[in-house]
């Protein structure tokens, strides 16, 4: 399954601007469970207020999945039993270019997200991704989880 041309996104739309902006790395968890995925909301930050699969940036000597792991602990207090790149998404935020690794991950049985720099959260299904606003920079991977949501979720991936 090519995911990279889902709608017409082929990750070369940013590559002009791409060169002369700073570039941040980031990981970002879909989180999932019982057919929903875990998304959050902000009412602050660089890409203002909006939904978002919960992460962070990659930290110097880390690989995106240790930052994950490391990101979800520190911002949800939740330890990661499973993980597999979906997507990468690049996209031109105002000030920095934006290089952002999507996981597919499962939590460790019993565990709850705890929030720590979100207003609200949600467990949402396919249809409800479509309920709210989406940073930016989410909103591919909204495309892709929507059109793939069967296969992603398959009890063969996690």
């Amino acid at each position: 399954m090519a995911l990279g041309s889902v709608d017409g996104y082929n990750g070369e739309e940013c590559l002009a601007e791409e060169k002369s902006m700073k570039s941040v790395h980031a990981s970002a968890a879909i989180i999932m469970r019982e057919g929903t995925v875990f998304c959050a909301h902000r009412t602050a930050g660089d890409a203002g207020p909006g939904w978002e699969f919960p992460g962070g940036p990659v930290e110097n000597g880390e690989s995106a999945e240790d930052t994950l792991r490391r990101v979800m602990r520190e911002k949800l207090g939740v330890r990661v039993s499973t993980m597999w790149l979906l997507d990468t998404v690049e996209y031109d935020c105002p000030d920095y270019h934006l290089t952002m690794d999507c996981f597919v991950c499962a939590l460790v049985p019993g565990e709850e997200p705890q929030p720590v720099e979100h207003d609200e959260v949600a467990w949402l299904d396919r249809d409800g991704l479509l309920r709210v606003d989406w940073l930016s920079a989410d909103r591919r991977v909204v495309s892709v989880l929507g059109s793939y949501w069967d296969q992603i979720f398959s009890s063969m991936h996690l």
